[in-house]
């Protein structure tokens, strides 16, 4: 077997992806198709996991009920925080800012992760049992590349409380959420993030994140 051959011109497509990978929150009136879902899916599976255990479980939420009701606890989750924000300037910021698009995105997943799989065989994580949750994030950064390769845009919606989230959805014990994800094509294209663009904050240098021991 001969090992595929990257060369830059392909090196600067995938930067540019990885610019291009934002946060959508404004989604357009349009479907994604199930054979779009179903390659996302199939994507997502090939990301890298402790033990190659492939802890993530993606849930489908198709109920509209259950979208309006998890829409809410998520409007009301966000009033909270709003009350804990220390000054005047910062919550005004923060009134302005959309923070999910649960109501108009086309698809709304949200992944957990099995915190004890039969896969892997424990392997890897008896010392960091977290490496399961880290490798279903890592699940969830291949399916966002891959939706944005293929123009369709993913928002994570972080503001919540995950007990009842997972109340709401009725999944097994021992399952963990990780995400809620919102998918959806955006209604609305920029390589800047939407925090960024509204003030909120810039992204910063690289370097000052960068140490030596």
């Amino acid at each position: 077997m001969t090992a595929p051959s990257f060369g830059p011109v392909f090196a600067d497509d995938f930067e540019t992806l990885l610019r291009w990978r934002r946060d959508v929150r404004h989604f357009a009136a349009r479907a994604v198709a199930e054979d779009d879902m179903r390659t996302l899916f199939d994507v997502a599976a090939l990301a890298p996991s402790v033990g190659n255990a492939q802890p993530w479980r993606f849930v489908r939420i198709r109920s509209q009920s259950l979208r309006g009701w998890i829409a809410d606890h998520v409007d009301a989750a966000s009033a909270d925080a709003a009350r804990t924000i220390p000054t005047d300037t910062l919550q005004t910021r923060y009134g302005k800012l959309k923070l999910h698009g649960i109501r108009e995105a086309p698809e709304l997943l949200a992944v957990f992760c099995d915190e004890a799989p039969q896969a892997g065989h424990g392997l890897g994580r008896a010392t960091m049992p977290e490496m399961l949750r880290y490798s279903t994030v890592m699940a969830i950064h291949t399916m966002w590349l891959a939706a944005r390769a293929r123009g369709i845009g993913m928002g994570w919606v972080s503001i919540l409380d995950p007990v009842a989230v997972t109340g709401m959805l009725d999944v097994p014990a021992g399952w963990t959420l990780i995400a809620l994800l919102c998918l959806g094509y955006p209604a609305e294209l920029t390589d800047v993030p939407e925090l960024e663009r509204r003030g909120w904050q810039a992204r910063e240098p690289v370097s000052d994140r960068i140490l030596e021991r």
